[in-house]
């Protein structure tokens, strides 16, 4: 990963990075407001995001299966740490201990678009609330996506929680509670 901030720990195969981050917005239903959620997105990220269907019919919800109710954009690399370091100052750079779980992946959820800055509100998209999704990765993941000769990840090499806790205080300069 060329100019991405890592934690460096000894080996070089132990570094620990960030792999990719996801942010996901929830409308629950087609039509304006995903538009314009998706819109919202785009100018967050600067990549255009996909659109995802709903698995099931929820006849209370008015939501038909097969019907697009939520974006989402995958982001790797700069765009990543840069995105990242804006939507931790929407949170006040605090992450719940809660949030990260044994792989050393962790999550945030942000209540208002708003709140990251350099962010201007425009009455005709309205306010949306997103999810953050964030996986820690060392160099040599890879041999599990890719296509020829796949292989599993041996159980020392994986992120751990205390691992993923020292790189969010250390490398991305937030606090654990």
């Amino acid at each position: 990963m060329p100019n991405v901030p890592s934690l460096e720990v000894g080996h070089p195969m132990r570094k620990i990075y960030v792999g990719k981050v996801i942010v996901h917005i929830a409308v629950g239903e087609s039509g304006e407001r995903l538009a314009n959620a998706a819109r919202i997105l785009e100018s967050l990220t600067g990549q255009k995001p996909s659109l995802r269907k709903a698995k099931k019919s929820i006849k209370e919800f008015g939501i038909r299966r097969g019907e697009n109710i939520a974006c989402m954009v995958t982001l790797r690399g700069e765009r990543a740490y840069d995105f990242l370091k804006r939507a931790l100052a929407a949170v006040n750079n605090t992450i719940q201990k809660s949030s990260i779980d044994n792989s050393g992946n962790f999550a945030f959820g942000i209540k208002e678009h708003l709140l990251i800055p350099g962010t201007k509100y425009d009455p005709s998209l309205g306010i949306f609330g997103m999810d953050v999704i964030v996986r820690l990765e060392r160099p040599g993941y890879r041999v599990s996506r890719r296509r020829r000769k796949r292989a599993n990840i041996g159980k020392k090499h994986y992120v751990t929680r205390d691992e993923a806790v020292e790189f969010i205080k250390k490398v991305l300069g937030a606090r654990v509670v």
